[in-house]
């Protein structure tokens, strides 16, 4: 029977290294896994084409690239389905490689990857050589992973995680974008009508009653709109500009987001989307990271840094502190007044109980659901408002050109 050598992290999150006897690599694998083993590395004893270990490249000279997104969560669920095939890490990897060939900015970073498992590192460190690909979480996830043993498990997870997460974002997404483009047609109509159409009709208002005959107030309004934004247009776009800069600004201060995010918490509808969406992340992310070994502090640690919203993020770092006092997670969130009391709830059962994981992961099935009839209903509430003020708009510009005209039929019938 043809014998293999092996490096393995034990669940200690010790390597160990030896040799084993089986009739192929992955039999090789699934026996070390049966003995408490994660395998990184298998090799044949007398292959002529055996690894040679190669030293992992300096911080310093990083290949560049990024995944992200769609890919990232490709990647994590393939591996974990190689992983879980009984390949050893290094060849999973090797394998996720060749495929990446054709995107160069994926597979430059699985390359630097593999060459930082193959030279000894551990697959979380050089995950964590690629902050912008993987995040916190992820490495993080990835570690306890490695120490546990249960690698292809937690990698499962965290695709699971990655999915969910891209749908409820997919789903805010939509509801965001629909409104703006509306909002710009409608304001790319009144500006092109202001710009284009109205002056001609003040032309032809001067002509056709005189000088000296008033116009309408409404008409006035709309035709001084025009002037304004005809005689000053590049001053109107400078002021525009400068508006989108000093928002900017604004919001990439710690106090100005933190304001901006309070005040959006204090819109009907909108901050029902948003506690909601957040709930649910919080949740899933606290409950894979328990699930996966990850302790409760640092797990709210991570949860913290990969909050969006300032003002939960805040209540986190709060909760944070109480729990290392010493106080049960229930009663920090409670003390904040930004999660619902049914998730309190769940969570004080969950506590109780010893399944906080389980219990933080139906919270956020069950908060997904509500983002759905969440977004549902802000859809449904946007698009009459939207038409009413499309209407209005254009309305008025309308109707203030067609009142000079039915004062001139007026006269004329005079």
């Amino acid at each position: 029977m043809p014998k293999y050598k092996y490096v393995a992290m034990g669940s200690n999150g010790k390597e160990k290294k030896g040799t084993i006897e089986a009739d192929t690599e992955q039999s090789a694998a699934s026996r070390l896994k049966q003995q408490g083993l994660f395998p990184t590395s298998i090799v044949k004893v007398g292959d002529n084409k055996r690894a040679k270990a190669t030293k992992a490249p300096k911080p310093g000279k990083r290949r560049r690239g990024k995944i992200k997104g769609k890919d990232l969560t490709i990647f994590t669920r393939q591996l974990a389905t190689l992983l879980d095939a009984g390949l050893p890490l290094l060849r999973a990897l090797k394998t996720l490689e060749r495929q990446a060939g054709n995107k160069p900015k994926i597979q430059p970073v699985i390359t630097d990857i593999c060459e930082a498992v193959e030279g000894g590192g551990s697959f979380a460190d050089a995950l964590g050589n690629h902050p912008k690909s993987f995040d916190r979480l992820y490495v993080n996830m990835v570690k306890s992973g490695e120490a546990a043993g249960n690698l292809e498990e937690v990698l499962g997870r965290l695709a699971e995680f990655k999915e969910k997460s891209a749908r409820i974002a997919g789903k805010i997404k939509s509801a965001s974008i629909y409104p703006i483009v509306v909002l710009v047609i409608a304001l790319g109509i009144t500006a092109g009508l202001l710009i284009f159409i109205v002056p001609r009709f003040q032309q032809i208002f001067v002509d056709m009653l005189g000088k000296d005959e008033p116009l309408p107030a409404l008409t006035n309004f709309v035709m001084a709109c025009s002037k304004i934004l005809t005689d000053n247009f590049i001053w109107v776009m400078v002021v525009m500009i400068i508006g989108v800069i000093i928002f900017k600004l604004i919001k990439s201060t710690n106090g100005g987001e933190y304001f901006l995010h309070a005040s959006a918490l204090k819109i009907p509808k909108v901050s029902d989307l948003i506690i909601k969406s957040n709930v649910s992340q919080f949740a899933r992310t606290l409950g894979t990271l328990q699930n996966s070994g990850v302790s409760i502090l640092q797990a709210l640690k991570i949860v913290h840094d990969t909050t969006n919203n300032r003002v939960l993020a805040k209540s986190i770092e709060s909760i944070r502190e109480e729990v290392t006092e010493g106080e049960p997670l229930v009663k920090p969130m409670s003390a904040s007044k930004v999660f619902p009391d049914m998730v309190v709830s769940m969570v004080e059962v969950g506590e109780e109980t010893g399944e906080l994981p389980q219990m933080l992961e139906r919270v956020a099935n069950t908060y997904d659901e509500e983002v759905d009839n969440a977004v549902e209903g802000i859809i449904s509430l946007i698009e009459p408002m939207l038409i009413v003020f499309l209407a209005v708009v254009v309305g008025t510009v309308v109707i203030a050109m067609f009142l000079p005209l039915v004062k001139l039929i007026e006269n004329l019938g005079v």
